[in-house]
């Protein structure tokens, strides 16, 4: 792993230079080991170790260089043609293969490849971006959107029209986190690297992001964290 992380972190200080004519195949075939990687959930651009969230940021860095090694291309769908870089995930799927990964996809759900979806999920007519990542059990309701590189937990719902905001620029920001057994209520936008703790309710056209005032409206106190970006076991 370390060897793969190195050459990713190389091509990315050329990264300027680079095309999808010119790539050296070293280079092409480390991103797409890690763009497969992510699609099969082995590795996520964030985890929890020992209890604190870290964000891999060599990850996006390959997600950033997929983007420099592949031309557009005609991308067919069920009701339309579309033109992109990224393929969609489920473009080679068969029937074996979605029993076999035990998730539902209602159409018209978009899935870009290199984001993982784990088993017992339910994906509603919604969209999900490259590097996220959705755990078991979770929902992805109607209209609801996954930025890249956005980690949902287990059994999260994710209700109508929910946004999870993407990270993949500036480099050093971190994706927003949705945690285990949180619900989101429709019309929210969860946005700018804000984690979410296990638990939590937020309530239906709630926005957070990092510039977001806290205050407990019982009593009027404005915690120490006036930009808390951590909504933990409670409802917003």
């Amino acid at each position: 792993m370390q060897a793969l992380q190195s050459i990713i972190d190389n091509a990315f200080e050329q990264r300027a230079e680079i095309t999808p004519d010119n790539v050296e195949p070293q280079v092409r075939d480390a991103i797409n080991n890690v763009i497969a990687q992510l699609d099969s959930g082995k590795l996520r651009v964030a985890e929890k170790i020992n209890g604190q969230w870290v964000t891999h940021q060599w990850l996006k860095k390959a997600v950033l260089l997929s983007f420099r090694i592949s031309h557009n291309q005609v991308i067919d769908g069920s009701e339309s043609r579309y033109f992109d870089k990224v393929p969609m995930k489920f473009a080679n799927y068969d029937q074996a293969r979605f029993e076999k990964e035990g998730f539902r996809v209602v159409p018209p759900a978009a899935v870009r490849q290199g984001a993982y979806i784990a088993r017992n999920t339910v994906l509603m007519p919604s969209y999900v971006n490259i590097g996220a990542y959705v755990d078991e059990g979770s929902m992805v309701d109607t209209w609801a959107t996954v930025g890249s590189c956005a980690q949902i937990g287990k059994n999260v719902h994710l209700s109508g029209g929910v946004g999870i905001g993407g990270v993949l620029e500036p480099l050093q920001a971190n994706p927003t986190i949705i945690e285990d057994n949180c619900f989101i209520g429709a019309r929210s936008e969860i946005v700018e690297g804000v984690i979410v703790e296990e638990g939590s309710v937020i309530s239906m056209g709630v926005y957070i992001g990092q510039s977001t005032k806290i205050y407990d409206r019982e009593t009027g106190e404005n915690p120490l964290r006036s930009c808390s970006c951590w909504f933990s076991g409670g409802f917003w």
